[in-house]
């Protein structure tokens, strides 16, 4: 049994998470973290397990073997570093750190596991994985992500990690025109520029998470769009990882380690 704890529990995404911990048969739910819990020494309970509002805290009483983190990300560095330094191998979900950053982190406690997710759904990593092999044949990319409202960050981890696994299979950069060509006043135009790919956000209600990558070449073009119509299409990823982090010291990055691909 591997008892988990998880970090941001109230959030959307977190309270997915506790829940579908709760019910996984394998794994226990030790305890909840929320900045949003009453009691900082973990008097409550949230979904029938002690419930926390600070991650120390919750590490030096529960000792979980793993942590999941869903938080936000202005505080997701200092929760991975306090994870990390208690030796606790830690799930991420929370979006917005730079590969510098998570590099820093894991170098700070190379021995425990770190594992990092652009985006948990098995749909979306098979996305990136054939956008990459798209991107020999079609030199012109553009991204449109769409996510809810709430969403934190944008451009979307997702979005940057499929532009750059583009960018790093290109046999040649487009010559589409780029920011060069936005009229003053409408700069923003041509998106985001990820090592030459343009990424565009967009953020509204009723969305959940989806992606079109849009390649272009001579007398064609190829759309290849993924949609995440609930959140529980995150769960079975984010159970994998946690059933499998341990098993790999140090930083990993990108649910396809975990995937058969």
């Amino acid at each position: 049994m591997i008892e988990v704890l998880v970090n941001g529990a109230c959030g959307r995404m977190g309270s997915t998470v506790a829940n579908a911990v709760r019910e996984a048969e394998d794994l226990h739910l030790a305890a909840c973290v929320d900045i949003h819990a009453a009691s900082p020494e973990g008097g409550d309970t949230y979904l029938g397990t002690p419930y926390f509002k600070g991650l120390q805290t919750a590490l030096e009483a529960i000792k979980p073997d793993v942590v999941v983190d869903f938080t936000h990300p202005s505080v997701v560095a200092d929760n991975i570093r306090t994870a990390l330094a208690a030796g606790v191998a830690t799930v991420v979900g929370t979006t917005g750190l730079s590969e510098e950053t998570l590099a820093e982190l894991s170098a700070a406690a190379p021995e425990v596991p770190l594992f990092v997710a652009p985006n948990f759904t098995t749909g979306a990593v098979l996305m990136m994985a054939f956008s990459a092999v798209a991107a020999k044949y079609f030199p012109d990319c553009d991204i449109i992500e769409l996510h809810h409202d709430g969403k934190a960050d944008a451009p979307s981890g997702t979005a940057i990690r499929t532009a750059r696994m583009i960018a790093a299979n290109r046999v040649q950069a487009s010559t589409a025109p780029g920011k060069e060509t936005e009229l003053d006043g409408y700069e923003g135009a041509r998106g985001a520029d990820v090592d030459g790919v343009h990424v565009h956000s967009v953020r509204t209600a009723g969305h959940v998470a989806s992606q079109e990558v849009i390649f272009g070449s001579l007398g064609q073009t190829l759309t290849i769009r993924h949609d995440s119509i609930d959140r529980a299409s995150y769960m079975p990823g984010v159970l994998l990882a946690v059933r499998e982090v341990r098993k790999h010291p140090g930083l990993t990055v990108g649910l396809e380690k975990l995937m058969d691909l």
